[in-house]
């Protein structure tokens, strides 16, 4: 029987996993998948390594059904397929971290009730997160479980871009802008080493658009500066999230609208963004085939404020060598980069139509000064890479 670990990305609407047989060279991925749609309609789908499809359910009317029950039916999966497995390890993202854990770390109850202080600093991701490891932990005592945090991979910021602008006191109490999607950054910095060693050593902006949505300026694959902050409502327009905002607005609502903290947090986290702007969807795919004129203006309005974040970060780089564009709309949607990219034209930002209109991995034209390329990013090989090093570790202490 093979030994293998499992990586677990439990979001605010989905999970997305991936089963890695642990062999020499390092744990290689042999089947994956992603259940979303979780609050409305659930939607199963696994593949193997190959791109076969292991199994495919849909939950039309599961709108109910939480994420404890739908890891159940994982669990039911694996227990009938993955019958030459052991699984000996399950690595999970925590988005975050706080100021203490600035490495993957192994779970136990002490860390637990540490990282339920951050809920309400990352109230789509971090219940969530803490939810799929306690229902891992009733189901299977005893197996080991990794915590892995977005918020690590810029711990090393800068200190003039980590500070706040608040009076001392709270940057004592953890007030600080600490960056998210930090495992898709690491990923994206590693690949880009492979790929094109010398741009990696340079100043390059990482784009993670998505239904979340960051941008991260890095120098020799260090995080320099970043768009999100104390939580991961700062930053790019977002699906649902607001982004950046003027904090006199919700001094407003508050003291002027009579909105509760609670209320204040639905509307900046679940009711804004591409959905509150367009009132159609949080789905970039929907407000491209939308006719309303609310969607054409979510969409201008997600182009400029991504452009304008990308200026700023050119500034804490002192310039720009490359873009990199990854995740769901970063990875698929021509559209948008090149309307990005088109803003950016000041910059020496010039891209080849024909590649980016095909997802080509490089899609900068010969002459532009900014390479520009498309990296699919795998936050889950990277929680598999960490969890099997701490594996490794601990089984090297019990000999």
């Amino acid at each position: 029987m093979s030994r293998a670990i499992v990586s677990l990305n439990s979001g605010s609407s989905s999970i997305k996993f991936g089963l890695y047989a642990l062999e020499p060279g390092g744990p290689v991925h042999k089947a994956g998948g992603k259940l979303e749609g979780i609050g409305t309609a659930p939607r199963l789908m696994i593949r193997d390594d190959d791109g076969t499809v292991l199994i495919q359910r849909d939950w039309p009317g599961g709108a109910s059904l939480t994420h404890e029950q739908l890891l159940d039916v994982l669990y039911d999966w694996a227990d009938t397929h993955l019958t030459g497995y052991e699984i000996a390890a399950v690595g999970h993202r925590v988005v975050h971290g706080g100021r203490k854990f600035r490495h993957p770390v192994r779970v136990d109850a002490a860390l637990l009730s540490e990282l339920e202080a951050f809920c309400s600093l990352a109230p789509l991701h971090q219940p969530h997160n803490l939810a799929a490891i306690r229902e891992i932990a009733r189901k299977s005592p005893g197996l080991l479980q990794v915590a892995c945090f977005d918020t690590a991979f810029h711990h090393d910021m800068p200190e003039v871009a980590a500070r706040m602008a608040l009076p001392r006191a709270y940057a004592e109490r953890g007030f600080r802008r600490y960056g998210f999607h930090g495992l898709s950054y690491e990923y994206i910095a590693r690949k880009l080493a492979e790929l094109a060693p010398a741009l990696a050593r340079g100043r390059v902006i990482a784009a993670h658009l998505g239904n979340g949505a960051s941008m991260c300026a890095m120098r020799e694959g260090r995080s320099i500066d970043t768009t999100m902050g104390f939580t991961a409502l700062d930053g790019l327009m977002m699906g649902t999230r607001s982004g950046s905002l003027d904090p006199g607005v919700i001094v407003h609502l508050q003291l002027q609208e009579g909105m509760s903290a609670q209320d204040v947090e639905s509307l900046l986290y679940r009711q804004s963004g591409l959905l509150g702007v367009s009132g159609v969807s949080s789905d970039m795919r929907a407000l491209h085939d939308s006719k309303d004129p609310h969607a054409r203006e979510a969409i201008e309005l997600f182009v400029w404020r991504a452009a304008r974040h990308a200026g700023a970060l050119m500034s804490a780089l002192e310039g720009l060598d490359g873009l990199v564009f990854t995740a769901g709309i970063g990875e698929n949607d021509p559209r948008i980069r090149a309307a990005i990219c088109e803003r950016l034209a000041w910059a020496g930002v010039v891209l080849d139509a024909q590649a980016n209109a095909s997802n080509a991995p490089v899609i900068s034209s010969p002459d532009s000064r900014i390479a520009v390329r498309v990296i699919p990013t795998d936050e889950e090989r990277m929680i598999a890479l960490h969890t099997s090093a701490i594996l490794e570790n601990r089984e090297g202490e019990a000999a």
